[in-house]
């Protein structure tokens, strides 16, 4: 059974957590919007959250976008970085890349870019759009690779 998260840390926009689950520590960092649209409608809570694996002595990073509402089946969540975009593929509220070379370039462009943008569409049909602010996500993540 899963523990409630506890929070490490705090890097500006982004806040660093662990928990417990089947007896291994999860650990990821997270942030919320900073701005959303459209500003008619009721967006639930946002995230967009990076999660930790160790596989074989190598950490990876997987990215990942949970929206608090219900996405659109068979529809694709995009994330800007500057001039770079990635497409993520949808299931129920959650977004993921479909590609650990896909996951590693978002990263990449998470770590020096300013400000990230997220476009989904609603189960509903509603075309949303959040900004995240990219400020602390570094140092964040480098907290996260040493949690156990």
């Amino acid at each position: 059974m899963a523990q409630t998260p506890a929070r490490l840390d705090q890097f500006d926009y982004w806040g660093v957590y662990s928990y417990k689950a089947n007896n291994a520590t999860i650990c990821y960092v997270l942030s919320t919007p900073i701005a959303q649209s459209p500003t008619t409608v009721n967006h639930g809570d946002n995230f967009f959250l990076v999660s930790m694996r160790t596989a074989g002595g190598t950490i990876t990073f997987e990215p990942q976008f949970m929206a608090g509402y219900s996405l659109r089946d068979d529809s694709h969540v995009t994330v800007s970085v500057g001039n770079k975009a990635f497409s993520l593929f949808t299931k129920e509220s959650s977004a993921w890349i479909d590609t650990t070379q896909g996951e590693v370039n978002l990263i990449s462009a998470m770590k020096s870019g300013s400000t990230m943008t997220v476009k989904a569409i609603s189960k509903r049909g509603t075309n949303t759009t959040y900004t995240y602010s990219l400020k602390g996500i570094t140092a964040a993540l480098k907290v996260a690779q040493k949690c156990k």
